[in-house]
């Protein structure tokens, strides 16, 4: 399993466009029309999981999420894990790859929003707020300390 960051020039950009419209994930969809706008700039990057050439996942570092209005940043974002790659750990290996990257360019911290409940407390991240997100459902706020 490699995990690695992707630009738009990569071959790898127009395969994780599609990975992400054909998932099964409903925010796939979105994750695909922002790469194709290529909304990333910076420091901000994509990174896709890599088995025998074939997509297993992705997830973004990226400086906001889907909480308007709040001053944290930045996010490990849109991650995803294809269903036949599950019980690998591999968001974690995605998660651990995107913090060393995240310590690399000097942040000392990086957040996760999610409703899920004990996903990410696994990958020390602890829950440190509550906010409506833009599609006004309630979703938590991890931290993790780098």
């Amino acid at each position: 399993m490699e995990i690695k960051p992707i630009f738009q020039d990569n071959e790898l950009w127009q395969r994780t466009i599609d990975y992400a419209k054909n998932c099964s994930w409903r925010a796939g969809i979105t994750f695909a029309k922002q790469l194709e706008q290529n909304i990333f700039t910076e420091w901000e990057k994509v990174f896709v999981a890599i088995e025998d050439n074939n997509m297993a996942g992705y997830c973004t570092f990226v400086k906001k999420d889907c909480i308007p209005d709040v001053e944290y940043t930045p996010y490990i974002s849109c991650i995803f894990v294809g269903e036949e790659y599950r019980g690998k750990r591999l968001s974690e290996k995605m998660i651990l790859t995107v913090m060393e990257y995240a310590k690399e360019i000097k942040f000392k911290e990086v957040y996760i929003v999610s409703d899920h409940i004990n996903l990410y407390e696994k990958y020390g991240f602890i829950k440190i707020d509550e906010k409506m997100d833009h599609r006004n459902n309630i979703e938590k706020i991890y931290r993790r300390i780098l």
